[in-house]
């Protein structure tokens, strides 16, 4: 009895640790496949923020384009004919219309968060980042609208009661030859009160949508330095 429950025991014994082994492996190979997969979706985060950042560069060009236009136009109001004559104002006014809009790529991000696979990150300042990104992505959103509501629901009506907008589109889509053949005094918005109320609200929502795209430029830089340190 003693040889057999020796055996019994022994044969235990190797079905346990046959069983440890197996649990190890196992462990090992989901670990290899977790980090294989960290290792993609790093790469896919890197070049997804490398194409964002090309974009926001652009953006961001467009946008001081538009600041300048708009702080040009409110330096002239109240000044004199010959002082304003010195702009072409068409193109100005167009200029700073034009304050571009960012369009980042959200793809690889949206699919992490939406399917849970953002755990699989072991970088907890990467997570952090990323957080932030959709945070500060959602807020420079609702910046933009509250400038292109400006432009929408004041500016342009305000111009297409006041000024020619023909001549301002010849420096946009329509690219119009000539000019409109109405007579209308265009330079008699720069002495009225509601066009400068108009122009400063509007360049207030200007500046605050550009702040939004400073903090999310930083963030880009921060989230490809996390993951370019990573596929290194």
């Amino acid at each position: 009895m003693g040889k057999y429950f020796k055996y019994a025991i022994g044969e235990i014994l190797l079905v346990v640790i046959g069983i440890l082994i197996a649990l190890q492996i196992n462990n090992w190979n989901e670990s290899r496949i977790a980090k294989n997969e960290e290792k993609t979706i790093l790469k896919n985060i890197n070049k997804e923020f490398l194409q964002n950042k090309k974009v926001i560069e652009k953006t961001y060009e467009d946008f001081k384009k538009g600041h300048h236009s708009i702080k040009t136009v409110m330096s002239l109001i109240g000044k004199s004919e010959k002082e304003i004559l010195k702009y072409n104002i068409d193109s100005v006014l167009y200029t700073s219309l034009e304050t571009g809009s960012f369009r980042p790529s959200e793809n690889t991000i949206s699919d992490l968060i939406q399917s849970g696979r953002l755990q699989l990150l072991q970088n907890e300042n990467l997570k952090h980042l990323i957080y932030q990104w959709t945070r500060n992505l959602k807020s420079s959103d609702v910046r933009y609208k509250r400038l292109e509501q400006k432009v929408d629901n004041e500016l342009m009506p305000y111009l297409s009661k006041n000024y020619a907008v023909k001549d301002i589109d010849m420096y946009g889509t329509l690219k119009w030859k000539t000019k409109s053949p109405l007579k209308i005094n265009k330079l008699k918005i720069f002495q009225d009160i509601e066009f400068e109320n108009i122009m400063d609200d509007y360049l207030y929502r200007a500046i605050v949508a550009q702040n939004g795209l400073n903090e999310l430029a930083s963030i880009i830089d921060n989230i490809i330095q996390e993951t370019t340190t990573k596929n290194d």
